[in-house]
């Protein structure tokens, strides 16, 4: 169930607010979770027992950790190593196994058979929170939750259960404990949720369509104008979906009385590539920092384990998302990026701003091919037709026919994915409040109309 079907948003949705609403408060963290099961169990019933499991297995290891930490136990860093562990075999083995052996099979195809384990939906997400959950109490930075239902809540609340934003317990923890619904804050949390659902039908969903045509045209057909409106498309199209989604989340938190944190803050009007990932996905970001980068050292270190420490957080960065070699080397691909920045050009970006942006578009969106084209084979093909190596032309018949159908919508999705567009329309409702009203109820409208006739609505990053 995604939040842009209409049985989320004409059954599930209204079904549980009603509830959650009239039902006392002593259950309504029962029941959200009880909605927040239901919920990841539509799609894949198979897997909530995975997720209970690690429910218990993480509320048990949280207990148990605050206790050594209470008794100054020995024991306190082998039994966080043991839940750590845990969740990684777990996060491991369903993620990881099917494209490992997959990898293997194609070079050792008589000796290592394929082994497909389905991947279970958020799963990156929620085990992150658990690890992050984990080694807080161990920190002493929050204390363990003593309530199961209260512990389930937090690692299974179906706003930012699928794909984040990843959000720390001691960030929720005063909220699941008490918190209050207001008509303000509902408002707030359907002007976040209707703003989400326009990124993602209106826009993600147009340009993904456009992408997807143009990456299956074969070098005689496409061209070096071709490849760049197409990974200008897809650069558009992974903002409008993933952030839209996390508008969603945030939309629906505030609903039901939580604030989750912001997770994208214009990432395309970054002057670098260090700028770029302060603002793109950004609970993502913090978690490796707090939970990888500084534990290692940061850049408190000397230069040579100031970039070992960047290239093993952007390599697990690039794992996270999956499998794929694309992935790893998406990962390292910007760990090396941000080290030749750091050491080397970041001084002369920071005095040349349109340079350092026009340096960081163009990185993102070449980085954006990687993460795009999941074979070496498609990966190599949209690099030869985006670098014109071979015999690709520069522009022909074909890249005329998209540049004439998709302008509109490149110009529009370059707009909206700047702040420009966002205080303009703030201004005119603030001076105009009535407009504001009707202008999200018809884009809401709008939203519904475009899905009834479109049969493109992924979300991309369910798959992580």
């Amino acid at each position: 169930m995604v939040f842009s079907s209409m049985t989320f948003l004409f059954a599930f949705l209204p079904v549980v607010v009603l509830v959650y609403i009239l039902s006392p408060k002593q259950m309504k963290n029962a029941i959200l979770l009880i909605a927040s099961l239901f919920f990841y169990a539509w799609g894949e019933p198979r897997n909530i027992l995975l997720m209970l499991l690690s429910i218990g297995i993480n509320y048990v290891f949280g207990r148990i950790i605050e206790a050594d930490r209470a008794s100054q136990s020995k024991m306190r860093v082998w039994n966080l190593g043991f839940a750590v562990l845990w969740n990684v075999l777990i996060l491991g083995i369903f993620k990881y196994v099917s494209g490992i052996s997959q990898t293997l099979h194609t070079m050792l195809p008589s000796l290592i058979p394929v082994v497909k384990i389905a991947l279970p939906i958020g799963i990156s997400f929620y085990t992150f929170q658990a690890i992050s959950y984990l080694v807080d109490v161990y920190r002493g930075t929050t204390r363990a939750q003593n309530n199961l239902i209260n512990f389930a809540l937090y690692i299974a609340m179906f706003p930012q259960l699928i794909a984040g934003p990843i959000v720390r317990y001691e960030d929720v923890e005063q909220q699941i404990r008490s918190r209050k619904v207001t008509i303000a804050g509902f408002g707030v949390g359907c002007e976040f949720f209707i703003r989400g659902m326009v990124k993602k039908v209106l826009f993600a969903n147009l340009l993904g369509q456009i992408f997807v045509r143009i990456q299956a045209l074969s070098n005689v057909q496409s061209s070096i104008v071709t490849a760049w409106i197409g990974a200008i498309l897809y650069t558009l199209q992974i903002y409008y979906d993933f952030s839209g989604y996390s508008d969603m989340a945030i939309g629906l938190g505030r609903m039901f009385g939580f604030r989750f944190p912001q997770n994208f803050n214009y990432p395309y009007i970054a002057e670098s590539i260090t700028d770029f990932w302060r603002r793109w996905h950004m609970t993502l970001g913090t978690w490796f920092r707090e939970y990888v980068y500084i534990p290692l050292g940061g850049n408190r270190v000397t230069t040579a384990k100031h970039i070992r420490n960047l290239l093993i957080v952007w390599g697990l960065t690039g794992v996270w998302h999956g499998a794929g070699i694309n992935f790893l080397l998406w990962g390292l691909y910007y760990g090396v990026l941000l080290i030749i920045e750091k050491y080397l050009i970041g001084g002369f970006l920071k005095k040349h701003k349109v340079i350092g942006h026009t340096f960081t578009l163009i990185a993102v969106v070449i980085g954006w091919m990687l993460f795009a084209n999941t074979s070496f084979a498609s990966l190599g093909q949209y690099f030869c037709m985006m670098f014109g190596i071979g015999k690709v032309s520069f522009f022909n018949a074909t890249a005329g026919y998209f540049l004439r159908t998709s302008i509109v919508l490149l110009v529009l999705g370059v707009l909206f994915s700047t702040p420009i567009m966002h205080q303009l329309s703030e201004q005119i409702f603030v001076r105009y409040p009535k407009i504001s009203a009707a202008v999200r109820v018809f884009l809401f409208l709008l939203c519904i109309a475009a899905l009834v006739y479109q049969t493109y609505n992924p979300f991309l990053y369910f798959r992580f």
